[in-house]
């Protein structure tokens, strides 16, 4: 069987640049440039298929444009976000039962945008976590600040309130 020449030939990013060798099966095999310089040996059905488009790299590119979308995904700012929606949606969470269990919710727009969460909040100051203003209300941009651990325990629902010389103020305030 006679085998068609691939040399000069483009495939996605590969250039042909000379027969390898056949296998034991008689297929043919290519010694393929790709375009960010390494070079692999790549059968011809790989090639004419769309199957092989480049040494790899390709793929890597691909991948991270989508767990890398913004860049953050490492950040103390996205775990933020991802607990905070964690917290609201996912029954196997242990807080769950004080914020999804309740009725609490991610808004719209943050639900599925890290992107909007971010230009909202900004990134997270360190020491801070997200707190909502009313307790009762959702994560959303009216509703969230970003608070110290102190602040957070005087939003509670269980806080006590405690009144002297005219001033009421949280335990943990006095």
């Amino acid at each position: 069987m006679r085998r068609t020449n691939l040399i000069g030939m483009q495939f996605g990013r590969l250039f042909i640049e000379e027969y390898s060798h056949n296998n034991k099966q008689g297929k043919a095999y290519w010694k393929a440039k790709c375009s960010c310089g390494e070079t692999r040996i790549i059968l011809t059905s790989d090639l004419k298929s769309g199957h092989t488009k480049s040494c790899g790299c390709l793929r890597k590119e691909i991948l991270l444009k989508c767990s890398f979308k913004h860049g953050l995904n490492r950040t103390p700012t996205y775990r933020s976000w991802s607990g905070m929606k964690a917290r609201c949606l996912n029954p196997k969470e242990p807080a769950y039962k004080y914020y999804g269990g309740r009725g609490i919710k991610v808004c719209d727009r943050w639900l599925n945008s890290f992107e909007n969460f971010y230009t909202d909040m900004g990134k997270k100051p360190e020491g801070l976590t997200i707190e909502r203003l009313d307790n009762n209300g959702d994560y959303s941009p009216g509703n969230c600040k970003w608070a110290t651990r102190t602040e957070q325990m005087n939003n509670t629902r269980h806080n006590t309130i405690l009144k002297y010389n005219g001033l009421c103020l949280t335990v943990a305030e006095w």
